[in-house]
């Protein structure tokens, strides 16, 4: 199966609608169903298989694209938002956000974190985000929170794929924000599998991680 280059948009097709990737680096692929409680999938031949995961996505690297401020800035909203290492329960794939304070005033958050999956040249890719929970964790939904300077809330970000299926994308890198106002930084993908998206699942930015 080759790969497919829509102008500088990079992407893998899918052998069926609703089969899924299969990842060869010693287990089977890692999209799971969106949503929460559901089986996982069966693994499929649905892309060229990806690099093999890392534990730990690299805290900085180059920023494809001019708008989101740059690594270990403090955005003029006054929140900045951080990606943990990767978590791997069976097939599935997701991360912890991490938003804080950084600063000298109370922050008022509400809502969701802003994802944006960015191709090689920080052109915008069609992946879509979802509000909602996965296999990692159910989404409870937004709740106001007054944060202190330096204080934090967390959110779960998790790889899933639907039953249309389609194409996957390979994405380079992940636009992170505290909303969509808020000042955004670039979170780099490069070698990870996390970097072939079908859709993306976020809960609301709690105190504690969803159970």
């Amino acid at each position: 199966m080759g790969e497919r280059v829509r102008g500088r948009t990079r992407t893998r097709r899918a052998a069926s609608a609703t089969v899924l990737l299969t990842v060869l680096t010693g287990c089977s692929g890692f999209l799971v169903p969106a949503g929460e409680g559901e089986p996982d999938p069966t693994p499929s031949a649905r892309a060229p298989r990806p690099p093999a995961p890392s534990a730990d996505v690299p805290a900085q690297g180059p920023d494809p694209s001019p708008t989101p401020t740059s690594t270990g800035d403090c955005p003029a909203s006054g929140a900045v938002v951080t990606m943990g290492e990767i978590l791997t329960v069976m097939m599935s794939r997701a991360a912890v956000l991490t938003l804080t304070n950084c600063g000298s005033k109370p922050y008022r958050v509400e809502g969701y974190p802003s994802v944006q999956a960015l191709g090689e040249d920080g052109e915008r890719l069609p992946v879509k985000v979802n509000p909602a929970g996965s296999q990692f964790g159910r989404d409870q939904g937004p709740e106001a929170l007054t944060l202190k300077p330096g204080g934090t809330v967390k959110s779960m970000l998790a790889w899933v794929s639907t039953q249309e299926g389609g194409e996957l994308v390979m994405a380079d890198a992940l636009e992170l924000a505290a909303a969509p106002d808020a000042g955004a930084r670039v979170q780099p993908l490069e070698g990870h599998d996390i970097r072939y998206m079908d859709e993306l699942n976020i809960t609301a930015w709690r105190a504690e991680l969803p159970e």
